[in-house]
């Protein structure tokens, strides 16, 4: 099921769960990624402050499914989400 948060210890807790981490694009420092493996050669690896700071920054909601295996997840500005329909 998709879900809309903004809370941090969730998205920092969701992603952990799956063995992500918080990146960035190099060379565009707002564009935020989620990492699970490797980071590709074009992004940089931030801490979760980092990341956390840009993403309020940005006002952007983390979008992701719940399931347990689930890696999908998206990164959105908040005004999207609020025009998304439920579930």
């Amino acid at each position: 099921m998709r879900q809309f948060t903004k809370d941090h210890a969730a998205i920092q807790h969701w992603a952990q769960e799956r063995g992500g981490s918080p990146a960035h694009v190099r060379g565009a420092p707002d564009v935020l990624r989620l990492a699970f493996g490797p980071l590709p050669p074009n992004w940089s690896p931030l801490s979760w402050d980092q990341f956390f700071a840009r993403f309020d920054a940005g006002r952007l909601v983390f979008m992701y499914e719940s399931s347990p295996a689930s890696r999908i997840c998206k990164l959105i500005r908040a005004e999207l989400a609020e025009d998304a329909p439920p579930g």
